[in-house]
């Protein structure tokens, strides 16, 4: 890969699972901070880029535009497959990595989208505030989900940290927040608390989520 990348994101988003990956990686980059909930020229850069008004947006050297956070991190980790950042294709660790890369955005994703903006889907105080509640009871059914089912090794896809890692780090910093995730979710929170603890990651997490 040539040439400079371009990630639009926001502190506390999930465009720092990207701004990890590329960390990791060594790959240089531009971050251009793009919040949805920023200021008006924050809102004016995002919505010139992202049709949705949402980050991560990755520019590519070639002109070509991806977004989706999960895709963007797949699509790093196949691309330089000698820094063990995702399974290989053939490996018996690639089916489940797959399927939790996409659990996340499809599964608990949907349920940040429906707290952050409830008038989109009931109007009123109080049904929104009922929505808000639902969701969140969701968001920690499907964490139990995933808490069920993998089996991590120590990382959650296996003996080495993946970009699947990276994104469990990033969106469990989120409702129902760590606290849950370390009470109900322990095999997820010890492999997160290896990402968290990375030295390699250390200042960016910093930066980018606070204490």
């Amino acid at each position: 890969m040539s040439g400079e990348l371009t990630l639009y994101g926001a502190k506390g988003s999930g465009s720092v699972a990207v701004e990890a990956a590329l960390s990791l990686l060594g790959i240089p980059f531009r971050l251009v901070e793009a919040a949805p909930w920023g200021d008006a020229d924050e809102q004016a850069r995002l919505a010139a880029v992202s049709p949705l008004g949402q980050v991560p947006v990755l520019d590519l050297p070639s002109g070509e535009r991806m977004t989706e956070s999960a895709a963007i991190l797949i699509w790093l980790a196949d691309a330089h497959p000698q820094a063990g950042l995702s399974p290989a294709a053939d490996a018996p660790e690639r089916a489940a990595f797959l399927r939790w890369m996409v659990f996340i955005p499809a599964a608990i994703y949907p349920m940040h989208t429906i707290r952050d903006h409830p008038g989109r889907w009931v109007d009123g105080e109080e049904p929104q505030k009922r929505l808000d509640e639902r969701a969140v009871e969701r968001l920690r059914a499907c964490w139990r989900i995933m808490e069920g089912e993998v089996a991590p090794a120590p990382h959650l896809a296996g003996a080495r940290l993946t970009v699947l890692d990276l994104y469990a780090a990033v969106v469990s910093r989120w409702a129902p927040r760590r606290e849950f995730i370390e009470a109900e979710c322990p095999k997820i929170a010890r492999a997160v608390k290896r990402v968290d603890d990375d030295p390699r990651l250390e200042r960016l997490w910093a930066e980018r989520f606070g204490a």
